[in-house]
């Protein structure tokens, strides 16, 4: 890697991961806010998933805003954006407005990590495409876990959350604006009917949609429940941490797996994990010393779901559809991630957090019914020489053509 690639990338794996450090820290206060303050429970619900809605807008449009105005001009709009829209959230506290700008804020976020997304995969040699992008994620990966941690340092009734975020997503912008890289060009994208995908990798759409139902069921809900337990800030972030590094740890070994067997029984053997650590959380004593191990394993399971399924995905349907099949799943995702909340809050409003656990192992139990039955019925496709990506509990996968790009 040469000199004039190593800043350029340095650059944007640092801007994107200080969006990364603020969106973990500020995910988790709101979920930790938000109980404090006088929402009904569906409107706490719909606030804790208008990130995901505006991500899941953002991540299938923000390309349209790249290929009119540039990477650069689009980044510092859409950090414009996240910037504007968690600047006014102490302003204005309300359910419906807090809703609306946080949806601002997962657009702005969705586009800030495709333009990135894109633009490493893009200029990056082919035979250094593999180490830049590992290190792009593990830095997403840290800053995500830099997140947790900080949560403990502030005032949830302050408006400090919100100024130390609105500083990191100005930070951001501030780099990128700066950089001399030259942004790549973007390729139109192929339509896909989602009949197709349907027919074509059910099981990687289902993979997909449960695995943002889980994910946004997990991450706003646990830590808002704890804190009405009583439990500090601290318990929380280390709970919360512990899962966040159980995503990182299982990637790589998952992914390898998933090269050499059947990825739906994978996929199905990561839900049994899940149902059998959701089950875990229910009957094991809430101890740190019960919990953490737990919480690592869980994270693992959860976080695998989605690249294992893009990779089936990829497998079952390849060809001009790849970008088009990315931004059906990101979408899927999504979907998944709006509606976790909205159920979830169902589950806690009448049985407590133990009812959210039942909800995760029950849908994991019928993802992994599903996969196995698909396994044994249908012959596994052709593997397709291509990377796995780690993600991130608050950044699904975008993932790219793998064919080199000049």
């Amino acid at each position: 890697m040469n000199q004039s690639m190593r800043a350029q990338t340095g650059t944007l794996v640092l801007a994107t991961s200080g969006v990364q450090l603020a969106v973990g820290f500020l995910g988790t206060f709101i979920s930790l806010r938000v109980p404090l303050e006088n929402f009904s429970a569906t409107m706490s619900a719909l606030v804790l998933s208008g990130y995901y809605a505006g991500y899941t807008i953002g991540a299938v449009c923000s390309a349209r805003l790249i290929e009119r105005v540039g990477h650069i001009r689009a980044y510092a709009a859409l950090a414009g954006l996240a910037v504007t829209s968690t600047a006014i959230m102490p302003l204005a506290i309300n359910g419906l407005a807090w809703l609306l700008l946080r949806a601002c804020t997962g657009f702005g976020c969705a586009g800030l990590f495709v333009t990135t997304d894109g633009w490493l995969n893009a200029k990056a040699a082919p035979n250094e495409r593999g180490r830049v992008l590992a290190i792009f994620r593990v830095g997403i990966f840290i800053a995500l876990a830099v997140g947790q941690i900080l949560i403990s340092q502030v005032d949830i009734r302050g408006p400090a959350a919100f100024n130390i975020s609105v500083a990191i997503f100005a930070m951001a912008l501030a780099l990128v604006s700066l950089t001399r890289a030259e942004p790549p060009q973007i390729a139109a994208a192929t339509s896909l009917p989602y009949g197709q995908l349907l027919r074509g990798a059910p099981v990687a759409a289902a993979g997909a949609a449960i695995s943002g139902l889980l994910t946004g069921a997990f991450y706003t809900l646990v830590p808002a429940w704890m804190q009405e337990r009583g439990n500090d800030r601290a318990t929380i972030g280390l709970v919360m941490l512990a899962a966040v590094f159980g995503g990182l740890a299982f990637q790589i070994p998952v992914g390898r797996l998933s090269d050499r067997v059947d990825r739906r029984i994978v996929l199905a053997g990561l839900c049994v994990g899940l149902v059998c650590t959701s089950i875990a959380l229910v009957h094991l004593p809430r101890t740190l010393p019960a919990v953490l191990p737990t919480a690592f394993l869980f994270g693992g399971f959860l976080s695998t779901l989605l690249p294992v399924s893009i990779a089936h995905a990829h497998d079952r349907m390849r060809g001009e559809r790849i970008m088009a099949l990315s931004g059906r799943l990101i979408l899927l995702f999504g979907l998944g991630c709006i509606s976790g909340p909205l159920l979830g809050t169902v589950f806690v409003v009448s049985f407590g957090i133990d009812g959210v656990l039942y909800l995760i192992a029950a849908v994991a139990l019928v993802l992994a019914f599903f996969a196995a039955a698909r396994s044994l019925t249908l012959e596994a496709a052709p593997r397709v020489e291509r990377g796995f990506g780690i993600v991130t509990p608050a950044a699904p996968l975008v993932t790219r053509d793998p064919t080199p790009q000049s």
